[in-house]
């Protein structure tokens, strides 16, 4: 099946709002969950958490993989259009810029609380929790994009033409992601944190790396259009088939079936739930009103803004006694609008969306 190309494009756009809303309920559910990884935190004290927990779990297998494999598809078309130093320049602007922002202007608003040594001078303090926070994803965008130009340099583009992906590639594809992230983390565990780089989940590049690698030859062979609608009906289904017989293996096991039943449950939903989304957005979610342009005009704003604005919620709803799913309801239901308000008033300022 074929889509005109404006579908496809608000198809993706639309993917887009819903991944960067998860990304605002992952760190709402880390704030009140058990999992220490965020500016604010309140750990919860009611079973409730372990339901944030596994929020966090099935949201990191996939999200930010799909993230790149959407930054990989655009990423040909881009450097066909403008060529190699404009294209650069422009993932330096538009992703360098950004982060920088990020650690010199408004990581200091959001991680103050971290400070517990009051006769250390904030300079150190600052120096020494050097961090890009969410903008790591920006951080290896810039990497993978130089990484591109440069093998475009020395290798001809794939050439454009639609070829149907085949069921036996996509499982060829989770066993290999399987296997190489099993051996990754023998290097590089669960829990690694990589100082002044600031990767919060570094186990997961070998996704991050296919991922955006997939997005590239899925642009030149034309992957979205040509997937069968009953692939997205069947991504879903193997996406809840694959965690209710590898979950269980990942959690009740142990020695190495352990860590290898994780990574092939990971692979595989990842894969699983990104072929389901993205059929699914094609056929039921491509168009978009004023409403849906707004959403996916202001989303990489939103995707930057939004500590400040859950760091500030955080403080603002520590009065209230609550189960954390509770507080996380809240949190969340007050955090989307007010990220997407925020977005707007700062792509508002003179010269912001230039950049953003």
């Amino acid at each position: 099946m074929k889509t005109e190309p404006r579908t496809r494009l608000y198809a993706i756009d639309n993917l887009r709002i819903v991944l960067t809303a998860l990304v605002v309920a992952h760190h709402v559910a880390i704030t009140y969950g058990h999992i220490p990884l965020w500016f604010y935190t309140e750990p919860a004290k009611d079973a409730s958490g372990g339901l944030l927990d596994l929020l966090v779990t099935f949201n990191q297998a996939f999200f930010m993989g799909f993230f790149f494999l959407i930054s990989g598809f655009f990423t040909p078309a881009s450097y066909d259009r403008k060529g190699a130093g404009p294209f650069l320049r422009d993932r330096l602007v538009r992703l360098g810029v950004p982060l920088l922002v990020f650690i010199l202007l408004l990581r200091p608003m959001v991680n103050f609380s971290s400070r517990t040594d009051p006769d250390q001078p904030y300079w150190q303090f600052y120096l020494a929790s050097w961090d890009p926070g969410p903008m790591w994803f920006a951080e290896v965008l810039i990497v993978f994009a130089l990484v591109y130009a440069l093998w475009r340099a020395v290798n001809k583009p794939l050439d454009e033409r639609p070829a149907p992906l085949a069921f036996r590639t996509v499982a060829l594809f989770v066993v290999a992601l399987a296997v190489v992230t099993f051996a990754w983390r023998l290097f590089v565990p669960t829990g690694t944190y990589v100082p002044v780089i600031g990767l919060p989940s570094p186990q997961f590049m070998p996704q991050y790396v296919s991922m955006f690698a997939l997005g590239c030859v899925a642009y030149r062979r034309r992957w979205f259009e040509t997937l069968p609608a009953r692939a997205g009906r069947l991504g879903l289904i193997a996406a809840g088939v694959s965690s209710a017989v590898l979950l269980p293996a990942m959690f009740l096991t142990g020695g190495t079936l352990s860590p290898a039943a994780g990574a092939m449950w990971e692979s595989a939903f990842a894969v699983s739930m990104i072929i389901g989304l993205t059929v699914l957005f094609r056929e039921r979610f491509g168009e978009q009103g004023p409403r849906g342009r707004f959403l996916a005009q202001h989303a990489f704003t939103v995707y930057i803004i939004h500590p400040l604005v859950l760091v500030a919620l955080g403080y603002g709803l520590r009065w209230l006694e609550a189960a954390a799913i509770v507080k996380f309801a809240v949190m969340l239901a007050l955090a989307l609008p007010l990220c997407w308000a925020l977005a707007y008033l700062v792509r508002s300022i003179p010269g912001a969306r230039r950049v953003l």
